[in-house]
């Protein structure tokens, strides 16, 4: 991360023991000693108006847009002039959940041979963060129109999901993975972030409405 110029490390649930006795490479020391622990992707991703999963794919069936790292790394460049990225990890052994990849926008893939899909984190880490500089000048933030983060994404998604159980539409059409599915259609509307106080007010609205018809 050092390298490549990316200071902000996040850890969502790492493994106390070998986090605490980590050493870091050179130089990386402050990155590591100031990195933070969160307890859920969730929070960890709060400040975020774009979240990038990162898979091998393998047999999954993935419901998000799963981009080559190449054609990935130009789109997030672009983002980083209008707000905060998180790129996505999972452990090398298990990778990312389903409920983890609910909250991403889109997922990117590294091109690897066929035989052998699987990269050690540290260097699937590295080549992600080396594509994203390649050729780039440094992005800076501009006036461009913003977009919602993740917290506010969140916000919507849970007053979402409860109009549609106060509604019942939940028991005529039992969905056993509906909040990760509603987050990700709340995800792909790309919501402008001046939108978000307007999208929760209809919500809360349709709510109440539906509470004082039921009583």
């Amino acid at each position: 991360m050092t390298n490549f110029g990316v200071r902000s490390l996040r850890l969502v649930n790492p493994f106390d023991p070998a986090f605490r006795e980590a050493r870091s490479a050179v130089g990386a020391a402050k990155l590591l000693s100031g990195a933070k622990e969160y307890a859920s992707v969730a929070v960890a991703v709060a400040d975020c108006t774009l979240v990038v999963g990162t898979t091998a794919v393998r047999e999954r069936d993935l419901q998000h847009t799963v981009r080559r790292l190449e054609y990935g790394a130009r789109l997030i460049r672009k983002h980083l002039r209008l707000g905060r990225v998180a790129l996505l990890f999972g452990s090398e052994k298990r990778g990312l959940s389903n409920s983890d990849l609910s909250h991403c926008h889109w997922l990117l893939r590294i091109p690897t041979d066929d035989e052998n899909i699987s990269m050690n984190l540290g260097q699937a880490v590295a080549v992600c963060l080396y594509e994203l500089i390649r050729d780039s000048k440094t992005a800076k933030p501009d006036d461009k129109l913003k977009r919602a983060n993740a917290a506010e994404l969140e916000r919507i998604t849970t007053k979402l999901l409860e109009a549609m159980r106060s509604s019942g539409y939940l028991k005529r059409r039992p969905i056993a993975d509906v909040e990760e599915r509603v987050r990700r259609l709340v995800h792909r509307i790309n919501l402008p972030a001046d939108d978000t106080t307007a999208w929760l007010g209809i919500l809360r609205q349709i709510v109440w409405k539906l509470g004082t018809t039921v009583r």
